[in-house]
C-alpha cells in the first residue's frame, strides 16, 4: 500500500467517483491511468490511500491525527484483501459528538472509528463486485 502525498494526487482522486459512504466517512476512488506524455501521478500500480480529516469536523489536532492513524491502519489491512489497485481517499464528512467521545484518544472513539471504517471498506468491496 502506498500513501498519497501531493495535492495533485488528492485532487485527482476527489474528482473521481464516491464509491461508499457511512455516517461519518466517504470513500473516493480513481483509476491509476497514466496519461501519455505527462509525468504520472502514481509511479506504480498498487493500492494508494490518502486520508482527509478537515479541521471543520475534528477541531483538535490530536483527534485528527488519531483518526488518520485509524484510516491508514484499517486500509492497510483491507488493501491486501478487498481494495483494488487504484487510488483511494477516505474523507471525514461529519464530526463525532464530543459529548459522547470526551477524550480525543479514548478507546471508545478509536473503536467507533475502526468499526465505521471497516463498514466503509466492506461497502466499497460490495460496490466493486
Amino acid at each position: 500500500m502506498q500513501r498519497l502525498k501531493t495535492r495533485a494526487q488528492f485532487q485527482a482522486v476527489l474528482a473521481g467517483a464516491t464509491v461508499a459512504r457511512t455516517a461519518h466517512f466517504a470513500l473516493h476512488r480513481c483509476a491509476l491511468d497514466i496519461p501519455s506524455g505527462a509525468a504520472p501521478l502514481f509511479e506504480k500500480q498498487d493500492v494508494w490511500v490518502g486520508a482527509m480529516v478537515p479541521k471543520r469536523w475534528a477541531r483538535r489536532a490530536v483527534t485528527r491525527n488519531a483518526i488518520k492513524r485509524q484510516i491508514y491502519t484499517v486500509s492497510a489491512a483491507a488493501s491486501e484483501a478487498s481494495l483494488p489497485q487504484a487510488a483511494h481517499v477516505v474523507r471525514l464528512r461529519a464530526g463525532f459528538d464530543r459529548k459522547e467521545f470526551v477524550s480525543a484518544t479514548s478507546d471508545k472513539l478509536k473503536a467507533a472509528v475502526r468499526a465505521e471504517l471497516q463498514q466503509l471498506l466492506q461497502r466499497a468491496a460490495v460496490a466493486r463486485a
